[in-house]
């Protein structure tokens, strides 16, 4: 066998070395990998709404030994809690054997997803046919809801102030509802449009029924019908519609992709994906040495406003009431803690390489993304990790024997985008993104490898106890 040259020698000392990890790993860690994602698969049927995350999240935590948050509390080491943030968002807690003036491992990612939302009436006939109206929730291709199968979840508040939970579209006997779309054949004006506007918001309109009720002489039977079966099953009028969260989402489960299975394909992988893995972490975790807070917050697809998005306080105040018992200040804790921001970014898509910048791009089964930044145009809406912070998570991984690799979110004028990340930045927190390549994002069937899902788990494991 021949020696290695200098040259040859030099280039693993030097060089970043990026290799396809279904070569790398050993027969035994790609079947612990494809394992993995056989659960990741059903948290994803089970949760295809942030309510239902939450709901699944807070069952499994239990499970495991996790207790309702108690702010009057001191905890000990290896104790375990979690705060449910109104049913749509949650924080995990692990205490570890570690004072919390020394700050804590923070891990944040999202259970929302992009959707169409029911407006507040939604309900009307035209035609003989009965629709509802909507309202598009975070970043979508419109056309991309057309002529698909839609799924209807979600909760209503009746005028008594009990509530009906709704999941309609799941079960193989259960009906589905769509979007029509023009047949090609009649469509000429409407091909014209930009791609942007070849199905307008106003157009994403249900079809949920169009038989009438079988009384002649009154308006609107065909939307009666559908109330009455409605009432029949539920229980709800229309009126209580107005104080209702529904939402249409795909109705297919998640499967594998690929006929070497090393795929997932699936609707709200972000940002679910990195919900589960560091789930997962957190999950497993029994006494680490700093005190581990993993969140899955709500609204990021839309700015993380509103009580249960990021930018509210209940972060801050957990922390503040996390450390209260001890006579630790909550700042104390934030300004000594990290975190991960478990987020996704694009992996690169051959059929459309002129948006990467191919040296900076992430790819598909090299492993969990590190992103230093994100944000748009001049790294705009960011919190850009520190050199430091960078190093120390590159430390820990490569310890852990965690592939890594690092990604941007496109070309530097092409687009870009934001997560959590700035606004835990904000509190004096170092911050960044980690998480998971996708292929097609925010598209309603999105595509991970089960790979990178695995070593991305692997990473928050390595996190939690380091």
């Amino acid at each position: 066998m021949s020696e290695k040259t200098l040259g040859n020698e030099l280039k693993e000392q030097l060089m970043i070395k990026a290799e396809n990890l279904g070569a790398a790993m050993s027969e035994e860690e790609l079947d612990h990998a494809f394992r993995f994602a056989e659960g990741y698969k059903l948290f994803l049927d089970h949760g295809k709404t942030e309510r239902e995350v939450v709901k699944e999240i807070e069952m499994l935590a239990k499970q495991k030994g996790f207790t309702a948050f108690d702010p009057a509390k001191q905890y000990n080491a290896g104790d375990k809690v979690y705060y449910n943030n109104r049913g749509k968002a949650m924080i995990l807690a692990v205490i570890g054997t570690e004072s919390l003036e020394h700050g804590v491992h923070i891990a944040a990612s999202h259970i929302d997803s992009p959707r169409l939302d029911l407006k507040q009436c939604p309900f009307y006939e035209d035609t003989e046919l009965a629709l509802l109206k909507t309202h598009y929730y975070g970043g979508i291709k419109k056309y991309q809801w057309t002529a698909m199968p839609l799924a209807l979840h979600g909760v209503v508040i009746k005028k008594d102030g009990t509530s009906v939970e709704v999941r309609i579209g799941e079960d193989i006997d259960d009906p589905v509802f769509c979007v029509t779309d023009l047949l090609p054949h009649l469509a000429n004006d409407q091909m014209k449009r930009t791609l942007a506007d070849g199905v307008r918001g106003e157009e994403l309109n249900i079809l949920i029924g169009s038989l009438p009720f079988r009384e002649d002489d009154l308006s609107d039977r065909v939307k009666l019908n559908i109330l009455k079966i409605l009432h029949d099953k539920y229980g709800v009028t229309e009126r209580d519609f107005i104080s209702a969260e529904l939402e249409l989402v795909p109705a297919y489960t998640a499967r594998d992709l690929g006929l070497d299975r090393s795929m997932v394909g699936a609707y709200g992988q972000d940002d679910r994906v990195c919900a589960y893995t560091s789930l997962m972490a957190a999950l497993e975790c029994e006494a680490p040495r700093k005190t581990l807070v993993t969140i899955f917050a709500d609204k990021e697809e839309t700015g993380s406003d509103g009580n249960t998005g990021l930018r509210a306080a209940y972060l801050k105040y957990f922390i503040a009431d996390l450390a209260r018992p001890y006579g630790v200040e909550g700042r104390t804790v934030l300004a000594n803690s990290s975190c991960l921001s478990a987020d996704v970014n694009a992996a690169f898509d051959p059929t459309y390489p002129d948006v990467h910048d191919r040296r900076n791009a992430a790819y598909v089964n090299r492993g969990v993304v590190l992103t230093k930044y994100t944000g748009a145009r001049g790294k705009s809406g960011t919190s850009d990790a520190s050199a430091e912070f960078v190093a120390e998570v590159n430390r820990i991984f490569d310890a852990a024997d965690v592939s890594w690799q690092i990604g941007e979110l496109g070309k530097v004028d092409q687009g870009g985008g934001g997560t959590v990340a700035a606004y835990i930045a904000n509190l004096g927190v170092d911050v960044i993104d980690v998480g998971v390549p996708v292929l097609s994002m925010h598209a309603p069937f999105e595509v991970t490898s089960k790979l990178d899902v695995y070593m991305t788990y692997r990473g928050f494991a390595a996190y939690a106890n380091a």
